[in-house]
């Protein structure tokens, strides 16, 4: 993505907040700019899952934006804050498909999310999101900051420098952050044979 493009996101992000509840030509402009970043995340988080997967990346996408969009209760202050926040709402709407197609199936079939280089572990490129899930929820109980990174990299794709910016510490916690987070990680999947 482009210099102007991020730009013209966060213009856009702060044309919605100063016009207050979303209206149509402001929501239809973001929708166009973001698009395409939302679908090259909803692909990557995707590409390792089973083949009768029933969650298409595009209805990722299209069910991320409009949670975003309807919550009216964001001040968005920038592109990174808009990608961090889809992140976690792609996460958690992942994890909600993950949950009742667990519950369908009592247990098989689990939804499973290729990290590929990303967490750097052997043997970790593909895990069920579930076990991601509550591989993260007990990170961000012992380093919220640390989970908030790890979540950020993986979901949102976001740069050391983006979330920097995001989450307002120095880039070198940052990448202290990615390294112990994934890291971490990576020993509490391996532990848990979510590997």
């Amino acid at each position: 993505m482009t210099a102007t493009a991020r730009s013209e996101i966060t213009q856009i992000l702060h044309d919605l907040e100063r016009e207050g509840a979303a209206p149509a030509k402001v929501t239809e402009r973001l929708f166009e700019a973001v698009y395409g970043e939302l679908c090259r995340i909803a692909t990557g988080l995707m590409q390792g899952e089973r083949s009768d997967h029933t969650l298409e990346p595009t209805a990722l996408v299209n069910e991320t934006y409009l949670r975003l969009v309807d919550d009216t209760a964001i001040a968005w202050q920038s592109r990174a804050h808009f990608f961090g926040i889809a992140a976690a709402a792609m996460r958690r709407i992942l994890v909600e498909h993950a949950r009742r197609h667990s519950a369908q199936k009592r247990g098989g079939g689990w939804e499973r999310v290729t990290l590929d280089e990303q967490i750097g572990a052997p043997g970790l490129a593909a895990i069920e999101m579930l076990d991601l899930d509550r591989a993260l929820t007990r990170l961000a109980a012992m380093d919220a900051r640390a989970a908030r990174v790890v979540e950020l990299r993986l979901f949102a794709g976001l740069s050391v420098k983006e979330i920097a910016h995001f989450i307002e510490v120095s880039e070198r916690t940052v990448a202290d952050d990615w390294r112990v987070g994934k890291m971490w990680l990576a020993r509490a999947l391996a532990e848990s044979g979510a590997a």
